[in-house]
């Protein structure tokens, strides 16, 4: 089964994919300009890519972001089914990781990385 997931934020929307065994590999992040846009990016992105099933970074901390990431997955056009996953300290493992390595925090490399690693811990679960 093709998954994607996403760490959504609000400048920022990372990616990663997983195609084949338990492989998962960060993609481009999408950069938010509006909902509507980064919406179409995300549907865009799962089209290419053929995704059959959604995992969403959710997190347990903060009720706000979380009524955020619901309403921004209810604008996507979703035919796949979708899932929510814990997201905690998903991106700051993730700079941990890219510490010494990043000049730019605003590429979206480290939304990514958190995204791939929201993903590993979805299929470590399964």
């Amino acid at each position: 089964m093709k998954l994607a997931c996403i760490d959504v934020g609000l400048k920022r929307i990372g990616l990663a994919i997983c195609l084949a065994s338990n492989i998962v590999t960060p993609q481009s992040a999408i950069l938010r300009k509006n909902r509507d846009q980064a919406a179409q990016d995300v549907n865009a992105f799962l089209k290419e890519w053929e995704i059959e099933k959604l995992i969403v970074g959710f997190p347990s901390a903060s009720e706000e972001m979380q009524r955020r990431i619901k309403h921004f997955v209810s604008l996507l056009e979703l035919t796949i089914p979708y899932e929510f996953c814990e997201e905690n300290m998903s991106s700051i493992e993730a700079e941990d990781i890219m510490k010494g390595n990043i000049k730019y925090k605003r590429d979206g490399r480290i939304d990514s990385l958190a995204a791939k690693i929201i993903l590993e811990r979805f299929l470590a679960k399964k």
